[in-house]
């Protein structure tokens, strides 16, 4: 089928499901039917009554291996707000992190979204996780560590994508030795690895984040740091030593090297997540630099990319600390329609709402306290919040917005102990879409200190049929 008919097609398929009843259960929804053609399409799509999320026992003292729980999201359910599957990992240490799918909008709907991609940061072993049974995933391939690094020469594997051809992109933090500069490592359709993606490195320092956009042959890439610096836990010496990035890489799509890099200086340390829009002809797109806690609105300017900070979190006195403790923006998140941006700071324990529809003057619409070094954080099924908020996931409708608290182990060790022995949170908040505001949802409470093998840490979620860091548009 050719690429226009099977708009066409789906266009009107999408206008027929209009009139039809909203909502329905998840496990009804075959993998063929989980992928919008468009954001205005996902945005119409019913509400997710699923959330995938990895449970961590890094840095714990529970010895046992990682998991993936399914967590209900559909408020007329028995279950809900409650983990009502774990699927185990096959070994210990792998420290789940960030995971991803198989296929998303780029497919055109040629491919399903069926197939969970959940790597191991720390042991670099990644897992195929076939979701056909929406409600009990299972084990469908490893890849072995051994493996990555014979074929790639790469490790610690951190953001997932999935590209138009059928193959999946993973960013690789290091090397074979756990140095960067990393790279970009390529699964084929039957999930073997296909090598390299990158034709070259030269340019980079490190590497983290990435987002394509074929429309305009760019795709853009963030750094953190090499697996042997991030690992044993963070120290400043090593943001004196210029071990952390503080560079945002624009690369040419086709050529697969690096046309530019913008040096984000002092006020760009350690830039982590980044995020395009979701309209595909759009140019503009954001990147938080966590040391530095400053938001970065990135663009297109003739033939140039250019980046300015919009946001700045400015840094507290805190009694105990030695320095000034910075926000530390570590996740962020566009709404499908580009109007809301969301951010972490996961340190001063705060989410906030900001009205980017103008991306180069962001307006502070909503802000909630959910912990903190502070200790403000509130009070919710009789249990107080313990760490911060860390990671997020927004509805397609952008009414709902999902966090966790765990950053990484050796880092929530080091930050927030109490994690640990208390494991991690995981919140919904109501997200006004009208005039701005957050309202934390009372009712949602996923506590996984109370998992049967003990407190575990909670990181990266995904829903059913997409979220609004699954899909690119091409």
């Amino acid at each position: 089928m050719l690429r226009r008919d099977f708009l066409a097609t789906s266009a009107a398929a999408a206008s027929a499901a209009l009139l039809l009843p909203i909502r329905g259960r998840a496990d009804d929804t075959p993998a063929a039917g989980r992928i919008y053609t468009s954001p205005a399409e996902a945005i119409a799509s019913p509400r997710e009554e699923l959330a995938y999320v990895v449970g961590v026992y890094a840095g714990t003292k529970v010895q046992a291996p990682d998991f993936l729980a399914t967590i209900d999201l559909d408020p007329a359910s028995k279950t809900y707000s409650q983990v009502i599957h774990r699927l185990p990992m096959p070994n210990v240490g792998d420290e789940l992190h960030h995971f991803g799918w198989n296929a998303c909008g780029s497919c055109h709907g040629e491919r399903e979204r069926r197939f969970l991609i959940v790597p191991g940061v720390a042991s670099s072993r990644i897992h195929i996780l076939d979701t056909a049974d929406p409600r009990q995933p299972k084990l469908h391939k490893t890849i072995e560590p051994r493996e990555v690094i014979e074929k790639t020469k790469l490790t610690a594997p951190h953001t997932v994508h999935c590209l138009s051809d059928g193959r999946i992109m993973i960013s690789m933090l290091g090397n074979e030795s756990g140095q960067g500069p990393g790279g970009f490592l390529l699964l084929d359709e039957k999930f073997n690895i296909a090598g390299r993606w990158e034709a070259a490195t030269t340019g980079m320092h490190y590497n983290y984040d990435f987002w394509y956009q074929p429309r305009h042959n760019v795709m853009i890439s963030s750094e953190w740091a090499a697996p042997n610096t991030v690992k044993p836990g963070f120290k400043l010496d090593d943001v004196k030593a210029g071990k952390y990035g503080q560079r945002l890489h624009f690369w040419d799509w086709e050529v697969r090297k690096i046309a530019q890099s913008i040096d984000l200086g002092e006020k760009g340390l350690i830039p982590l997540e980044v995020r395009f829009h979701h309209n595909p002809d759009s140019q503009h797109g954001f990147v938080g630099a966590a040391l530095s806690s400053v938001m970065w609105h990135w663009y297109k300017s003739g033939d140039t990319w250019k980046a300015d900070p919009v946001i700045e979190v400015q840094p507290r006195e805190v009694a105990g600390w030695p320095f000034p403790v910075p926000g530390l923006i570590t996740d962020l998140v566009l709404s499908m329609d580009d109007k809301w941006l969301y951010f972490s700071n996961w340190l001063h324990g705060d989410v906030r709402q900001y009205d980017v529809s103008d991306p180069s003057k962001p307006k502070l619409t909503g802000q909630l306290q959910l912990g903190g070094v502070e200790g403000k954080g509130p009070t919710i099924a009789g249990k107080k919040l313990a760490g911060g908020p860390q990671m997020l996931q927004l509805s397609l409708d952008g009414r709902r917005l999902y966090v966790t608290s765990s950053l990484f182990s050796s880092w929530d060790n080091q930050f927030y102990p109490q994690i640990a022995e208390q494991g991690s949170y995981m919140l919904q908040i109501d997200c006004d879409t009208a005039k701005g505001g957050l309202k934390l949802n009372d009712k949602f409470h996923v506590d996984f200190g109370r998992e049967p093998a003990g407190p575990a840490r909670a990181h990266e979620m995904r829903f059913l049929r997409g979220d609004s860091t699954s899909d690119i548009w091409t």
